[in-house]
């Protein structure tokens, strides 16, 4: 049972993987324009709105994207889990609208705020549009989430791709567009795909508002919202602080290594889209808590192969992909792509207490992440620059992981594998930091990703069953 289930969720986050693949990686497609064509500073200035239309998401969401799929799975019959969508989209939609409102009202005065001067208004426009476009666009794939339909998923992820891909290149590289083009770039793929999808599903979205469903999923929700905002801190505040405290050609040099870490963000973006829906739809409480465990021993161990990987060739990506003057932003990659995997790991492990609906406390633990990474921000950023943000962020994911851990084990423990989820991420960090003491050359670099799974052969990770299935792969009967 537990292998059927755990190839389910694999089927599904391979293929929702594949749309993320493709999607995360559009800031790296476009790399080779972004750097010739923008400055540091103004790349600096992009990532920044990008980082406060996130955090602004969160807040005007308030937590009800994800009560959406808990009251979907909870609702009893289609009537009702109708009445979950329609109330979701009709929310999401008047929140977005009321956010898009504010900021271009309040525009000039962000772009003070931000960038000490008016002139950024545009911009900051622009990253509001971007941001009613994303609240309804992701709201409304959700849908396909919960069908558990990760093709159709896919198909309009790829869509959103190729559309965001060649107007950007239109209006950077052509049009000569700058910052704004980027911006703009970003939203248009969303909005044609999503009202392309707004005209498929107009039969489920009637003028339905369930007002007492609200206030149940409010209940749900809003306790994230601050555990949101916590995790924004600790993802996007270096980049403010970098602004504040060094100044925007030092935040688009760690962008560039932002950007390359990206790619670990990949299987977080395919496990989050396919696990809330998977992890909910396993109705015996005994059989989740044997899939959760089993679930994070083997996200962990892909995670940590990535984050080796990422870590030793990020000094050759950053060649491959900028110019000689962004090349710096490749000494950030490993302390944010190990951060990255403790961040996976906290979000498979919080699962367990949305299945007991006991998120009241999240913020606690989120929060105090947070504080510790503000912290560590103003302490590291003076002397140290860009390696201090990516060591506080570091730092922080940890302490979340560990945290919620504790937390999740309160209200719905589980047995999960410790010491095999020690040897997998000990045995990646001790290759990583091999390889950078010795500065392996590419080949070098090579062999120690490649040995990865072999190193965790004498240090008895793989259990009995797991041998056996590795070596009828390997040798498989003739």
């Amino acid at each position: 049972m537990i292998a059927q289930q755990l190839g389910r969720l694999a089927k599904h986050s391979a293929i929702y993987g594949l749309g993320a693949v493709v999607s995360r990686l559009i800031g790296v497609f476009l790399l080779p324009v972004v750097t010739r064509y923008l400055t540091r500073a103004e790349l600096g200035a992009v990532d920044t709105l990008i980082a406060l239309s996130i955090v602004l998401v969160i807040v005007f969401r308030a937590g009800i994207s994800m009560a959406f799929f808990r009251y979907y799975f909870d609702a009893e019959d289609d009537a009702g889990r109708t009445r979950v969508v329609r109330t979701s989209f009709w929310y999401t939609m008047a929140a977005a609208t009321t956010a898009l409102l504010l900021g271009c009202l309040l525009a000039p005065q962000i772009s003070e705020w931000l960038f000490s001067t008016h002139s950024h208004a545009d911009l900051v426009r622009a990253a509001f549009v971007l941001l009613w476009a994303q609240m309804n666009y992701e709201q409304l794939t959700s849908l396909f989430r919960v069908e558990e339909r990760s093709v159709a998923f896919v198909a309009a992820t790829l869509a959103n791709v190729l559309i965001t891909v060649g107007s950007t290149i239109l209006l950077v590289a052509v049009w000569d567009k700058g910052a704004l083009g980027v911006l703009v770039g970003n939203f248009t793929g969303t909005l044609v795909v999503y009202f392309v999808l707004l005209a498929y599903r107009r039969y489920q979205l009637g003028l339905e508002f369930d007002r007492p469903l609200f206030r149940q999923m409010q209940r749900f929700g809003l306790p994230l919202v601050p555990s949101g905002l916590a995790i924004w801190a600790i993802d996007f505040a270096d980049r403010f602080f970098l602004l504040k405290l060094k100044n925007a050609a030092e935040v688009g040099l760690y962008s560039v290594g932002v950007r390359i870490s990206t790619a670990i963000l990949l299987l977080l973006i395919a496990l989050r889209t396919a696990w809330p829906a998977f992890a909910y739809s396993i109705k015996e409480d005994d059989e989740a808590k044997r899939t959760y465990a089993f679930v994070l021993t083997y996200v962990l161990f892909v995670s940590s192969w990535v984050a080796l990987t990422l870590s030793l060739l990020a000094p050759w990506l950053v060649r491959l992909l900028t110019t000689r003057a962004f090349y710096g932003g490749a000494r950030v990659v490993p302390l944010l792509v190990f951060g990255a995997t403790a961040f996976i790991g906290f979000n498979v492990m919080s699962i367990g207490i949305g299945r007991a609906k006991a998120t009241q406390f999240n913020w606690v633990v989120t929060g105090a992440a947070a504080v510790i990474a503000v912290g560590l921000n103003l302490i590291l950023i003076p002397p140290y620059g860009m390696m201090g943000a990516a060591a506080s962020t570091l730092v922080a994911y940890t302490v979340m992981f560990l945290g919620m851990t504790v937390r999740a084990q309160q209200v719905f423990p589980v047995p999960y594998q410790w010491r095999r989820l020690a040897t997998v991420v000990g045995a990646a960090v001790a290759l990583t930091v091999v390889g950078k003491w010795l500065d392996v050359p590419l080949g070098g670099a090579l062999a120690l990703c490649a040995v990865y799974p072999l190193v965790l052969l004498p240090l008895g990770f793989y259990l009995p069953v797991e041998l056996r299935r590795i070596r009828a792969i390997v040798s498989p009967a003739r």
